[in-house]
């Protein structure tokens, strides 16, 4: 990559870093605090709370990504923002699990992870752009990382509602960095006119189909998966402060187990093998979690495992997304792709809570377990992506 473009991966990957923050800073605790908000003790609303920042997120990706289309990268992304610093305020001063669901919802409203994902690849050249993703991907493992240890720490000394403050400070500090240290997105230079495809060509394509379904998957595991992880290491009689040395080792680790595996995978040309084994292990994960999560030896080995899996997908999937995508609609597959994610967020938390209401923890792993199953048959069929001709050049003079 050329200094310039990384300078523009460094500094888009810490504003998409900030966004993801302000979900996983207070996943590892929210669970624990609601249960002293007025309503925090219907685990439905709790799961509500926590994914419904996803669904205000999935509606208006599209919309901010069409908008940063036509009015600029950089403007959408600032009023973006500001939004989610509104919803962060609103959420530190909330005394009702209700109100915090409001705070939330307008922090998801400020969607701009398909501006900043179009922005990244209006930034670097095609040849470049899976090492790009793949910065705004560890920036957001290392975030989550972030979060597991310092949310209980925080929590402890500032509050839950301070947590949302801090998030809403951030979120200020990051538009001074937007304007003033992200670099203009370079101009592209196509070696002839861009044929754009129709809209509904590219939505309904079959293998960005699989791939966002893939994503929405992904995510909603994860987030029913947080619904009841936490309350369960409380069971267990690990106080909230000492949960992160059950989640730090296991996501510091599953990043040791996982580059070595992708960099073997993309040398033997078993990158599609790798991606299978990969949802093929989640599955297996959740049902070790009905067997072996009565204890936290096995809830610890079990994270692990989980976290491996789930990084290894989770920096494939863009990746998958950017290649197998038209060129010159890049920004309409990764504003769909986006969106999928989001709703899946959402849906996980709701669908988490629900399940943890009526039928405890083990109901929430078999859903887990049954959809990285469906996951699985989607994906058996997929096409490995086409490789492309260097049709694009990008101008990184200034």
């Amino acid at each position: 990559m050329l200094p310039l473009e990384r300078r523009s991966a460094a500094s888009l990957a810490s504003i998409f870093a900030l966004r993801m923050l302000g979900l996983f800073l207070i996943l590892p605790v929210f669970a624990i605090y609601a249960r002293n908000l007025p309503g925090g003790q219907n685990h439905f609303m709790v799961g509500l709370t926590l994914g419904i920042y996803g669904l205000t997120q999935g509606l208006l990706q599209v919309p901010f990504g069409v908008a940063s289309d036509r009015l600029g990268r950089k403007p959408v992304i600032v009023f973006g923002l500001a939004i989610f610093a509104l919803g962060s305020t609103l959420a530190a001063m909330a005394d009702s699990i209700l109100w915090v669901m409001i705070g939330r919802a307008i922090q998801g409203a400020g969607a701009i992870s398909a501006a900043v994902t179009a922005m990244l690849a209006d930034s670097v050249r095609d040849r470049v752009i899976t090492r790009a993703m793949a910065m705004v991907g560890s920036s957001i493992g290392l975030t989550f990382a972030f979060s597991l240890i310092a949310s209980p720490l925080l929590s402890e000394l500032i509050g839950v509602p301070g947590l949302f403050w801090l998030t809403a400070i951030l979120s200020v500090i990051a538009i001074p960095v937007m304007l003033w240290v992200v670099p203009p997105a370079a101009q592209a230079k196509a070696s002839g006119p861009a044929s754009h495809q129709p809209w509904q060509k590219v939505v309904f394509d079959g293998q960005l189909l699989r791939l966002n379904a893939g994503i929405f998957i992904l995510h909603l595991v994860l987030m029913a998966l947080f619904v009841v992880i936490p309350t369960r290491l409380v069971a267990l009689d690990l106080p909230l402060r000492s949960h992160w040395h059950i989640y730090l080792p296991a996501v510091l680790l599953s990043f040791a187990f996982m580059m070595p595996l992708i960099v073997r995978a993309e040398r033997s040309g078993r990158t599609k093998l790798l991606f299978l084994v990969s949802i093929d292990l989640l599955a297996l994960v959740f049902a070790g979690f009905a067997c072996f999560g009565g204890s936290i030896l096995g809830i610890s080995v079990l994270l692990l495992v989980f976290f491996v899996g789930f990084n290894i997908l989770e920096a494939s999937l863009p990746s998958l997304v950017t290649k197998t995508a038209p060129p010159a609609d890049k920004g309409l597959a990764l504003g769909v792709y986006n969106t999928t994610q989001s709703i899946g967020l959402f849906a996980g938390g709701a669908i988490g809570g629900w399940l943890s209401n009526r039928f405890g923890s083990n109901g929430v792993y078999a859903c887990c377990a049954a959809l990285m199953l469906v996951w699985l048959a989607l994906v058996v069929g997929m096409r490995s992506p086409k490789k492309r001709q260097s049709g694009e050049e990008i101008d990184l003079a200034n």
